[in-house]
């Protein structure tokens, strides 16, 4: 065989070769999109540097506080001063409130205000941070608070007022609650609520800080720093609290159920569920009137 019929045949054979390898699998190059077999779709290539999908807010789940759970009881400010009772009424809600206070003139001479034996109508305002608000109905001093679990917040007013006819200065501000000695075996029960409060506000920061600009971020974070002064300062009069920690774990929750709002997220209680059916029992089978043998 001459040299040129062997080169011929070398040549035949590479491109033989060539040929069923790009039927098999089609060529390609550097750079290029990855080939997709028939029938299958591609999904368009992620962009260097593009932002990734936003992530949806979350937060564990926290006990929502209702009417209920402040219905007929006895609450105190700072868990030992004056007396308030959230009741129903025929038009909705009320509350009966006595306060103690001092006289204006002389700060050491104490006094007291009642705001009457009926009590005085509230205005439902919503739930602007997530739990629900009242405003007492009270000319001498309009009262603005928030129901939290066995407690209530009041956020207004910002100053103390001063009832004329009383000669008594009053201060309405901050946690009622009950007397610690009433609560006292549900120590173990407050502190996992506070537990799981300050995990739901510790998320809810972070997914708050996850989804703002670098502006919003500095000041969430100067928020969330003076958090725990701002507790500290509502909480450190309240009876017996290095003992029970009641009003921070309340005030821990209210915290939770305002950031769930910022987030978008509900804080309505869920439905009670409704109960079940029970099966019926099953009838008696009739009695046979045939006689025995």
């Amino acid at each position: 065989m001459s040299r040129s019929t062997r080169l011929a045949l070398v040549l035949a054979a590479i491109s033989a070769a060539m040929t069923a390898l790009a039927q098999a699998q089609p060529l390609q190059l550097p750079g290029a999109q990855p080939f997709n077999a028939p029938g299958t779709q591609q999904g368009a290539p992620s962009q260097p540097g593009a932002p990734a999908a936003p992530r949806q807010p979350s937060m564990p789940a926290i006990k929502i506080p209702t009417e209920e759970g402040i219905l007929g009881k006895a609450l105190h400010r700072n868990g030992h001063h004056g007396e308030a009772t959230f009741t129903k009424t025929a038009g909705g809600f009320g509350m009966k409130l006595n306060l103690d206070g001092f006289q204006p003139v002389n700060l050491v001479e104490a006094c007291s205000v009642s705001f009457g034996d009926a009590p005085v109508p509230v205005t439902a305002l919503g739930r602007p941070t997530g739990v629900p608000r009242y405003r007492l109905e009270a000319p001498i001093c309009p009262i603005v608070f928030d129901v939290l679990d066995g407690a209530v917040l009041v956020v207004e007013p910002t100053e103390p007022c001063v009832v004329e006819a009383a000669q008594c200065r009053i201060d309405p501000r901050g946690l009622w609650g009950p007397d610690a000695r009433t609560i006292a075996a549900q120590a173990k029960e407050i502190e996992r609520a506070r537990g799981a409060a300050e995990r739901a506000v510790r998320e809810g920061y972070r997914t708050l800080t996850a989804k703002s600009d670098a502006v919003e971020q500095r000041s969430i974070a100067r928020e969330q720093a003076g958090f725990s002064s701002e507790r500290e300062t509502i909480c450190r009069d309240f009876q017996r609290e290095g003992q029970m920690g009641f009003c921070a774990a309340r005030i821990t929750e209210a915290r939770a159920a305002s950031l769930r709002v910022r987030l978008g997220l509900s804080t309505e209680p869920k439905p009670a569920a409704k109960p079940k059916p029970r099966p019926a029992a099953p009838k008696p089978a009739p009695l046979s009137l045939t006689p025995t043998q």
